[in-house]
């Protein structure tokens, strides 16, 4: 009993609740609510696993993924400039968009180290700023400053791109790839092995050396630097790969969506995926690759059946619409004040 009562969250408990109640009342078909899930299972599962590291070395949840987020945008925009397409070109976006996303990791980095003990704020107001310099750089830079290539995906005026881009040439490029059929279920199997594998060499991390690193920085940087270690390149290190991760998430919920919202495709990934993460059983100051997995599961489940719920209950699907908003950011609310305590314990070191 004492057991359980260790492991339990009462964050996941009222997930699991809200969505096992919402699922009944929506009167939706399992097969379809499975299809939903398996298909933002592999869409977003690998942007909620760049989370974990950095909660592993006591930075709490990282919303600067988004950086990461915009380093896979700006992979795929330069590969529709120059009209690219097919499984190489996929790749050169993968080593473009990973490039950038290890120099803007370590540029994060050593803002966060001067920001020790804030850097969940620090991480929102970083999100925020890289926004608006993307968006100033292909609203206006792009015609002006960056000579374009492909003139189709401009504005009229020559200057800026257009807000929706298509991506046909790598529209569910790697999606299609050995697709399996369990009667009406569809599994992308070969998508559904790159997240586990994703999974699998996130929890390798943790168990190397580097992720001892992690875990003993976010125990107590005094120690770790009494022991000879720098814990500031291990933070740095610790968001370098979390941003890696995002970006390769990013493109892969890109290639699954087939079209390029090109100024807010990123907006809300880090909080949806927080709440995901959260959503699991994790806290600002413990995750684990299980807390991800389960939470993907169980936020999107809610996700795909609040509409049809909200409209047979208020006859409004947009009270649905609505719900799904104020159950990710209620959930990172609920989430911090939970767990105000452990954030107070986050280590502080004369380091800093």
């Amino acid at each position: 009993m004492q057991g359980l009562l260790r492991h339990y969250n009462p964050v996941t408990a009222v997930f699991v609740v809200l969505s096992l109640t919402a699922l009944a009342v929506s009167g939706m078909r399992p097969v379809f609510v499975c299809n939903e899930v398996i298909t933002r299972f592999i869409r977003d599962g690998v942007m909620v696993l760049a989370l974990i590291i950095p909660i592993t070395a006591g930075m709490g949840l990282n919303f600067a993924i988004v950086v990461g987020a915009i380093c896979a945008q700006v992979g795929l925009i330069l590969a529709v400039d120059y009209q690219l397409g097919g499984l190489e070109s996929l790749a050169l976006i993968m080593i473009v968009g990973v490039a950038l996303s290890i120099l803007l990791g370590y540029l994060i980095g050593l803002c966060l180290n001067r920001a020790r003990g804030r850097e969940m704020i620090t991480t929102i107001l970083i999100g925020f700023l890289a926004t608006s310099m993307y968006q100033l750089i292909f609203m206006v830079g792009y015609g002006t400053i960056i000579t374009p290539r492909n003139p189709e995906m401009m504005l009229s005026r020559g200057v800026g791109i257009r807000n929706m881009v298509d991506l046909d040439r790598f529209r569910n490029l790697l999606d299609s790839i050995w697709v399996l059929r369990f009667g009406e279920i569809e599994v992308p199997l070969f998508m559904l092995l790159v997240v586990c594998f994703m999974a699998l060499g996130v929890n390798y991390i943790l168990h190397t050396r580097l992720g001892r690193h992690f875990s003993a920085v976010g125990f107590s940087g005094n120690r770790v630097e009494a022991l000879g270690l720098d814990p500031r390149l291990i933070r740095i290190k610790a968001i370098i790969l979390s941003t890696v991760i995002a970006c390769l998430g990013h493109i892969i919920f890109i290639q699954n969506i087939g079209m390029l919202n090109v100024y807010t495709a990123h907006l809300n990934t880090d909080i949806f995926s927080c709440a995901a993460l959260l959503a699991g059983g994790a806290t600002v100051t413990r995750a684990k690759v299980r807390h991800a997995l389960f939470g993907i599961v169980l936020f999107h489940t809610l996700f795909v059946v609040s509409p049809q719920a909200g409209q047979n209950l208020f006859g409004n699907p947009a009270l649905g619409e609505y719900f799904r908003s104020f159950v990710a950011y209620g959930t990172i609310a609920v989430a911090l004040v939970l767990n105000a305590k452990n954030s107070d314990k986050l280590p502080r070191g004369p380091w800093k």
